[in-house]
């Protein structure tokens, strides 16, 4: 079970035997990835922008299909912090169905801004950032035996992406955010009760972006079928303040605390990728940019009729007069 922890941390935020330090900024800062981890400077990697024009509509996408997603609260999980996120250990037979292939779950993460700052999704959409992003990071268990087996492989791996925004209190995130200032610094772990991880997720499930991509930490390997939900979840300004807070990077032994923050990275380049939406999109979008043209458009013609009706009024009593 050690072991098994142990290589579902390094897959996700290693410290390869030919790689390095690594941080989201600094010295050892993002655009510094790919001097040790050359992936980090390739094609096809991720995060990306979803924009409109660039989507294309795919009705043979179905609705996500979860299975064994409810666990027992007898069941325990493993809280972490590995220095560059919290995370959660995922048992192995929760998987996704109706994909190419049987992907297992091996841990959920997440990724946010600062408390002063909530911006800190790592995809967004037509520029749109939001508060977190959280993912689920499952493997091709039908190929590989295991997920450091399928980490580097082209169809190794499938992640579900999910957009978090400050609103109402989510009672299913505070199963683990509860326990957060437990897991301070970098390297402590707890163990957490099993509970319902379908009620993470958005409810609508047959809404989504899909694309080929990568893992958006070293190294980067182009290795991830990418399901990212339209609709976010909503979890409470104190819940957010818990992930933005109240962890640290730093060991407890290091003299100087390094708060954990603003643990995103940037959207990459398309590289001409397509990007598939399960939805369609509507053929207008009522941003405030188009309300205000509407309102200069709607006020330019009621002065236009006002003018118009004072010159028939004038004229008419000019053609009296004389």
């Amino acid at each position: 079970m050690i072991f098994h922890l142990l290589i579902m941390t390094l897959v996700t935020f290693p410290l390869s035997s030919n790689g390095g330090k690594w941080t989201y900024d600094g010295p050892d800062g993002e655009p510094q990835w790919s001097r040790n981890y050359p992936y980090c400077g390739g094609a096809f990697q991720s995060p990306i922008n979803f924009q409109p024009e660039l989507l294309r509509f795919d009705p043979d996408l179905l609705p996500i299909q979860l299975q064994d997603y409810n666990l027992s609260s007898e069941e325990q999980l493993t809280l972490s912090n590995n220095g560059h996120s919290v995370q959660l250990s995922l048992p192995s037979r929760m998987h996704l169905s109706g994909l190419p292939h049987r992907y297992s779950a091996a841990q959920l993460h997440f990724h946010w801004g600062s408390s002063n700052t909530p911006t800190g999704s790592e995809h967004t959409i037509n520029g749109k950032q939001f508060a977190a992003e959280m993912h689920l990071v499952h493997f091709n268990s039908a190929k590989y035996h295991n997920i450091s087996q399928a980490v580097d492989k082209s169809d190794g791996l499938a992640v579900l992406g999910v957009f978090i925004e400050v609103g109402e209190f989510n009672p299913a995130f505070d199963r683990f955010l509860k326990f957060i200032k437990g897991i301070k610094y970098n390297g402590q772990k707890l163990q957490v009760a099993g509970f319902n991880i379908r009620e993470l997720l958005p409810t609508r499930l047959d809404e989504y972006y899909r694309y080929d991509g990568s893992l958006t930490t070293p190294p980067c390997y182009p290795s991830v079928l990418w399901t990212v939900f339209r609709n976010p979840v909503s979890i409470s300004l104190r819940q957010y303040l818990a992930l933005a807070t109240a962890l640290l990077s730093s060991h407890p032994q290091e003299a100087a605390t390094v708060p954990l923050v603003g643990n995103y990275r940037k959207p990459q380049q398309m590289d001409s990728r397509v990007v598939l939406a399960s939805f369609q999109q509507s053929d207008f979008t009522w941003s405030w940019g188009a309300i205000f043209g509407f309102i200069l458009l709607a006020s330019g013609l009621g002065i236009l009729s006002i003018i118009t009706f004072i010159c028939c009024f004038l004229k008419k009593r000019l053609t009296k007069q004389t």
